[in-house]
């Protein structure tokens, strides 16, 4: 299943807020579809099921997976020893295109996955263009040298809606440059997401 590139807004209207998705707000408060007013008039509950299926698609979108990657991440923070739903959200965060969102880099994921894909990322002093790379402990982030690619970044500073970093993320604005110096913490989530829902939906597979 490919990744999604239909309207966004039908989406956050669905499943709440998505930071990495997009920055835009829609007018409509209902769901989307014809039962869209009905179902908020009448009060729904969703299911268990629906429920768990919710929390599993905010993942997805706001991190730009198709299914397929989404169950492969699964399939790792099984593997290794701790608590499953927190080492996902540490594979998803420690990725190279949500790491560039995260310091304001692009306005959304997407945006960030395109920069990286385009050669403007370093780490470590070399030219990164995969957006799935896992970054690790003491990697050093930053743009490459050359005028476009910080001339972008530096107007995509400018207009960031985060004022604070989260903890695990130390990052010189003068150089560009920033350290992933911890594992992220669920605190420091820009999502509001149960992540214990999502690991009980796949845990049947």
């Amino acid at each position: 299943m490919s990744r999604y590139l239909g309207p966004k807004l039908k989406i956050t209207r669905r499943l709440g807020n998505l930071p990495g998705l997009t920055r835009k707000d829609s007018k409509k408060d209902s769901r989307p579809g014809q039962h869209g007013i009905k179902y908020k008039e009448e009060n729904k509950k969703p299911t268990e099921y629906g429920l768990r299926l919710e929390e599993k698609q905010k993942l997805k979108f706001n991190y730009g997976l198709t299914e397929s990657q989404l169950y492969l991440y699964i399939k790792e923070a099984r593997r290794r020893k701790g608590v499953t739903g927190l080492i996902l959200l540490q594979l998803l965060e420690m990725r190279l295109d949500n790491i560039c969102f995260t310091l304001g880099f692009a306005p959304t994921i997407g945006s960030a996955r395109q920069l990286v894909n385009h050669g403007h990322i370093i780490v470590n002093g070399n030219v990164v263009n995969i957006p799935s790379f896992q970054c690790h402990l003491k990697d050093r982030i930053g743009i490459k040298v050359k005028k476009s690619s910080k001339t972008l970044i530096t107007k995509n500073l400018e207009c960031s809606r985060f004022s604070e970093l989260p903890s695990h993320l130390k990052f010189d604005k003068s150089k560009l440059e920033a350290e992933v110096v911890n594992y992220c913490d669920c605190s420091n989530l820009l999502l509001d997401l149960n992540e214990l829902l999502v690991v009980e939906y796949y845990s049947r597979r």
